[in-house]
């Protein structure tokens, strides 16, 4: 079971340090930080990064950061350039964009590579929704190598009645007929979203939301609504490019992945198809008792979701070091 009395969820642990990583422009990025030290002095077991998704912020994880951190891990988690504390591409900073998902890929790349050098192996690259989809899409690249890779309801495609192949046209042709820095939909995470129906998209565990909400309260630049049109083109065209030229065949890290059948927000099928083609691949599925936010769901959903993802590393990155 998953200890929550080890898990702060509205507060910094004392343990953790919250700095910056400057990018290779010289852009300031937020990270915080767990060195891993263990009960008696031991080594820690191994450095575990972690990748929030689009609108996320690293406080929405602590409860799971600072859990990883107790069981051995040491661990760390960044922002997003233009997203949570690391600032905002528009003016209007309830706007969420991006000129290419590319300098995210980059930004990824810079910062693995000045990680990996002070972080003791194994190195495992956790991502969520977003994140999840720009760490597979880094490690099919060869722009980073772990150990073992942890997606959580990875954004490979979106639930929307737009075929996939259809959607980056789509995104190409609402950026032609408008402004492209418009918000795609009105509020929260989809179009039609309310404040009730964000919560239930994202999670059954209602406490659990209202711990965002509590963040984006104290911590007000934290806060970004809808993304943009850009950003929907963008995102489309990632998507499609990453299932082309057997990119996904060329992974050669072991690849978890756990999703929700009925996740409101990106598309199980396109997720089951992805998993489909990674040689060391393996898919965990949920059914209606999970939503969106696997690492933030009630604690049936959220104790399964730790316990596989504890299992997959002891038999992947931690048996790599025997």
């Amino acid at each position: 079971m998953a200890d929550t009395a080890l898990a702060p969820r509205r507060g910094i642990p004392a343990h953790a340090m919250e700095s910056w990583w400057h990018a290779p422009d010289r852009f300031a990025i937020r990270r915080i930080d767990w060195d891993g030290r263990r009960d008696g002095g031991r080594a820690p077991r191994g450095s575990l990064l972690f990748l929030p998704g689009r609108a996320d912020f690293y406080e929405k994880y602590l409860e799971t950061l600072d859990g990883w951190h107790a069981a051995g891990w040491r661990v760390t988690a960044l922002d997003w350039r233009w997203q949570a504390g690391s600032g905002r591409y528009y003016a209007d900073t309830r706007i969420g964009g991006v000129d290419n998902f590319s300098t995210w890929i980059n930004d990824l790349a810079s910062f693995w590579a000045d990680w990996t050098v002070s972080a003791p192996g194994p190195h495992v690259l956790i991502g969520h929704s977003m994140g999840g989809h720009l760490a597979l899409r880094a490690v099919a690249q060869a722009r980073v190598h772990p150990t073992a890779l942890v997606l959580s309801a990875p954004m490979l495609g979106f639930v929307t009645p737009i075929p996939p192949a259809l959607q980056s046209a789509f995104g190409w042709l609402m950026c032609q007929i408008g402004d492209p820095d418009r918000p795609a939909w009105a509020d929260g995470e989809r179009p039609g979203d309310s404040a009730q129906t964000r919560g239930a998209a994202l999670t059954h565990d209602v406490a659990r939301y209202a711990d965002e909400l509590w963040w984006r309260q104290a911590r007000p630049e934290l806060d970004l609504g809808p993304a943009s049109w850009h950003w929907v083109r963008k995102a489309s065209e990632s998507m499609r490019a990453m299932t082309g030229d057997r990119l996904l065949e060329s992974v050669d890290v072991p690849v978890l992945t756990l999703a929700a059948r009925q996740d409101l927000l990106v598309s199980w099928q396109a997720i089951a198809r992805v998993a489909a083609r990674l040689r060391y691949g393996e898919l965990i599925e949920f059914g209606p008792e999970a939503a969106h936010e696997l690492l933030r769901e009630a604690d049936r959903v959220r104790d399964r979701v730790l316990g596989h993802i504890d299992a997959f590393l002891a038999r992947t990155a931690l048996a790599a070091t025997v």
